[in-house]
């Protein structure tokens, strides 16, 4: 869980949007569940880049799994 979110926290900061997300299902199909450190560092990833759209699913994903 921790090299997973420092990963995806790095593609945040280098504006890696699309690793970040792939980091993110990577998760998912290693069965690790992604916590609120790992969505909040790819939504920031999306918006650094203006994917909105991808940023707003992910918030709603958040909210579908109980995440706050």
């Amino acid at each position: 869980m921790i090299s997973f979110n420092g990963a995806i926290r790095d593609c945040e900061k280098g504006r890696k949007w699309e690793q970040a997300l792939s980091l993110l299902n990577e998760m998912r199909e290693c069965g690790v569940a992604p916590n609120v450190i790992s969505f909040n560092a790819a939504v920031s990833a999306c918006e650094k880049v203006g994917e909105w759209e991808r940023a707003l699913s992910l918030l709603d994903e958040m909210h579908e799994r109980g995440i706050r």
